[in-house]
């Protein structure tokens, strides 16, 4: 269907009621509603499900429903005591509408969305003509529904992440995913999408960890792609100062990105080196969720700067 610019929407816009402030813990009633219809217009809603085996709405929706049941360990899925569960398309349906559990919520949405990405994009699965234009197309929807509800979640690389700032995650987080989807990053994104899982989950000292690794991730494949010598066990530290040295950055430019520098040598590593990487000893090291948010943005920048300066060399 997507998205109609009702008259609501814009007299909001109008008066400025627009909240800056993202949520994290709660999925209003009114979003579920709406990514029960995307699935319903992606997936299949009831009268695909009643056609049986003959379409892939019922097995899409069985396997939604029994990796849910099979992850927590019960028979099945908790629901209001008025919710039906006579099917699996109504036991999944009503999942997401009776949850409160903010993860549980988000482990249904992200399920279904990855069904969405790899189940649907076939003519044979709803005998649609434009199938894979319309998983785009619905993926995006749910984006948009996030920002427009101010939940802070994405569905980017078949995974939900945390939102701190929309214009940091498109200027930065979102490019820096795009460059690591080549297959010679695919250590790297693994790792930078590592730290976005335990930074949702308020594992900082993890996260900032995931951040380093992935940021020397990149590193390394830089090295080895322009067969430059370095060790393979070598810290950051170390492995900037080889790209450095080899020209990744043209000498003639040095004193322009001296800041830059300065900040990958001094602000990760060292972010994740004295927060995270050590033994805290007798008492507990605190790492804020809001330097874990600049630490990613952080992350992200840098790994776009230098995976595009990689490719800028001849």
């Amino acid at each position: 269907m997507g998205i109609v610019d009702l008259f609501s929407r814009r007299q909001k816009a109008l008066r400025g009621d627009v909240k800056d402030v993202y949520s994290y813990d709660t999925i209003p009633r009114p979003l579920r509603v709406q990514i029960i219809n995307l699935w319903h217009n992606t997936l299949g809603g009831e009268a695909e499900y009643r056609e049986g085996h003959s379409r892939g709405t019922y097995g899409t929706y069985k396997f939604l429903v029994e990796t849910l049941r099979h992850e927590y360990g019960v028979f099945h899925l908790p629901l209001k005591s008025s919710a039906p569960r006579d099917t699996y398309i109504a036991e999944f349906t009503n999942f997401l509408l009776s949850e409160e559990e903010i993860d549980r919520i988000l482990d249904a949405i992200e399920l279904s969305f990855k069904a969405i990405n790899h189940f649907t994009r076939t003519w044979e699965y709803l005998h649609d003509s434009n199938a894979s234009a319309h998983a785009d197309a619905v993926i995006e929807e749910l984006n948009i529904r996030f920002r427009e509800h101010k939940v802070g979640y994405t569905f980017e690389n078949d995974e939900i992440i945390r939102v701190d700032s929309q214009f940091l995650h498109a200027e930065a987080v979102k490019p820096g995913l795009s460059l690591l989807s080549a297959p010679e990053y695919a250590g790297a994104q693994k790792e930078f999408l590592a730290a976005h899982e335990h930074y949702r989950h308020e594992r900082n000292k993890e996260a900032l960890n995931e951040c380093l690794k992935a940021l020397e991730s990149v590193l390394k494949t830089i090295c080895s792609n322009r067969k430059w010598l370095y060790d393979p066990h070598a810290p950051a530290k170390t492995l900037i100062k080889v790209v450095f040295e080899k020209g990744l950055i043209p000498s003639f430019w040095d004193s322009h990105f001296s800041a830059l520098r300065s900040t990958l040598e001094s602000g990760v590593p060292t972010g994740r080196n004295k927060l995270a990487g050590h033994g805290q000893g007798v008492q507990v090291v605190e790492v804020p969720g809001h330097l874990v948010g600049y630490m990613l943005h952080l992350t992200a920048s840098a790994i776009v700067f230098l995976v595009e300066a990689e490719k800028a060399l001849h």
